[in-house]
C-alpha cells in the first residue's frame, strides 16, 4: 500500500505476540523507547495508542505474530518505529479496513485508520491468505 519502509537499527527488539500479556509488553516497550527518544508526552501517547491497537490486531486478527521495534534515524531526525507482522488470513478489503470509523470490534475502536492518523509514517502490506505487516513511525520534534 505504501512505499514507506522503515529501517530499524541493529539494536531493535522483538516481542512475540501470542497472548494479551504480550500486547501489554509491546505497549510498555514502545513507551520506553518513545521516552528514550524524547518524544513529547502527547506524541508518546499517540504512538503507544497506535502500537496497542496494532498489537491487538496482530493477536486477534492475525492469530499472533511479532513486533519489531527500535529507534530510527533519518537525516537529522530520530524517531521510534514499530513493525507488526503476522501470518494470518490477511486483509481482504484494505480500502474498507482503512475507512475512518470502521472496526471489526474488540480493539480500542480506532481501527487501522485511527492508528494511521496517530503516527507520522504508516505502511500496510497485506494480501488475503498471506498475512499482514504494518509499520509505524513517530518522529521526535
Amino acid at each position: 500500500m505504501s512505499g514507506y519502509r522503515p529501517v530499524l537499527d541493529a539494536h531493535h527488539e522483538t516481542i512475540t505476540i501470542d497472548a494479551n500479556d504480550d500486547v501489554v509488553r509491546a505497549r510498555q516497550l514502545v513507551r520506553t523507547l518513545a521516552q528514550r527518544c524524547k518524544l513529547s508526552l502527547v506524541d508518546q501517547t499517540k504512538l503507544v495508542t497506535a502500537a496497542s491497537e496494532l498489537a491487538r490486531n496482530t493477536l486477534v486478527h492475525g492469530g499472533g505474530g511479532v513486533m519489531r521495534t527500535g529507534l530510527v534515524r533519518e537525516d537529522d531526525r530520530v524517531g521510534v518505529t514499530a513493525v507488526f507482522e503476522d501470518n494470518g488470513p490477511g486483509i481482504p478489503d484494505v480500502e474498507l479496513a482503512l475507512t475512518d470509523g470502521w472496526t471489526s470490534g474488540g480493539g480500542l475502536g480506532l481501527g487501522l485508520s485511527g492508528a494511521r492518523r496517530l503516527v507520522d509514517a504508516f505502511s500496510l502490506d497485506t494480501e488475503a491468505g498471506r498475512g499482514t505487516q504494518v509499520a509505524v513511525t513517530k518522529w521526535a520534534r
